[in-house]
């Protein structure tokens, strides 16, 4: 029996193979792949389709080494379990890649040992700059990037330093427009579950929140401001302590839409209706928050603003020119109503 040849070797293809194909010099090709500004742009559309007809993968060890930097930014979150924070994720590594990086994941888990370990890694991976995406870190471990003089970009309250920026969240818009939503709709009695209060932002949501419903003329009940932990298992605990008041709120705004969730569940298993029995409102506005039954209203938060953001804030911090880099960034948050909130009724409620 006649053997068929073996196919051939693929090609080994290197940066001279993209030149050639190119017809620029390897060092056009060089910085055109290590996203040099000044390469002309033609040229740069030249390699660039030379890469993909070869379908070339630079070693990003090799770009390292002759560069001295990593390529690799980092992004520590606060846990991998709430939806929102994947969506985060998702969004960096969306606009890291496109400027040319590779992303390293931490998450913390709110825990300090974790934390230090997290950093750790990112110091030994070398990676150019790192994002904190989450609450309450241990700055005195962030110091560390400081020395090594790593850039870094905050979530919320971050160290002022001259490498550092801060993307300060507007929570007093969105959740504004939500007390507003409701006091329209006829709500006067409204009730918060925050997220657990030792973090600075569950702090300041629930502190826009009492704001708010000052600004409103409306009268804030202690009995009503139940501290959560931002999860399904705390909003389902919270409810249930509202539900064990004798005097019932009429709407519930929530730290954020896995505590708005939890709020859900309990209502359906008590036989509650939403927005009949109970008006709801989260916030972060994950992927999920249109798929509940009914579809929730909440804040958004945009992940994809926060990522955005947080890659140019660092992309600024590594450029070698002597443009002054801004120190605080916003971010905005707004209103989106769904089928989660409606005009009470007409008897205020009562257990």
């Amino acid at each position: 029996m006649k053997r068929s040849p073996k196919p051939a070797a693929p090609q080994k293809l290197d940066i001279r193979s993209v030149a050639a194909r190119a017809r620029v010099s390897i060092a056009t090709v060089s910085r055109t792949i290590n996203h040099i500004a000044t390469v002309d742009a033609v040229l740069a559309a030249r390699v660039w389709k030379a890469v993909e007809e070869l379908n070339y993968f630079p070693n990003t060890q090799a770009r390292a080494l002759v560069s001295g930097r990593s390529r690799l930014l980092g992004l520590i979150v606060s846990e991998i379990t709430n939806p929102f924070f994947p969506e985060l994720i998702q969004e960096f590594e969306n606009v890291a890649v496109e400027r040319g990086y590779e992303i390293l994941i931490s998450s913390t888990n709110y825990d300090p040992k974790k934390t230090e370990s997290c950093v750790r890694r990112m110091l030994e991976r070398k990676v150019d700059g790192v994002a904190i995406m989450t609450f309450g870190i241990e700055e005195l471990l962030l110091d560390r990037f400081a020395v090594s003089d790593i850039p870094s970009v905050f979530m919320d309250l971050g160290p002022k330093r001259p490498s550092s920026t801060t993307l300060t969240v507007d929570y007093k818009q969105g959740i504004d427009e939500g007390v507003r939503h409701l006091a329209k709709l006829g709500h006067r009695k409204i009730a918060f579950i925050s997220g657990p209060l030792r973090l600075r932002s569950a702090q300041t949501r629930k502190a826009a929140f009492l704001e708010s419903l000052h600004a409103h003329k409306l009268t804030a009940n202690d009995a009503w401001m139940i501290e959560g932990d931002h999860t399904l298992d705390g909003g389902r605990d919270a409810m249930h302590r509202l539900l064990a008041l004798k005097q019932w709120p009429t709407a519930i705004m929530c730290s954020n839409d896995m505590t708005a969730i939890g709020v859900q569940h309990v209502l359906f298993e008590a036989k509650l209706t939403v927005p009949q029995d109970f008006s709801l409102i989260g916030f972060d506005d994950v992927h999920l928050a249109e798929y509940t039954i009914p579809p929730l209203t909440t804040v958004r938060m945009s992940c994809k603003d926060l990522a955005q953001a947080a890659v140019a804030s660092l992309l600024s911090h590594l450029a070698s020119d002597d443009t002054p880099h801004a120190r605080s960034s916003a971010i905005p948050t707004r209103l989106i109503v769904r089928q989660t909130t409606g005009a009470p009724r007409k008897k205020a409620a009562a257990k």
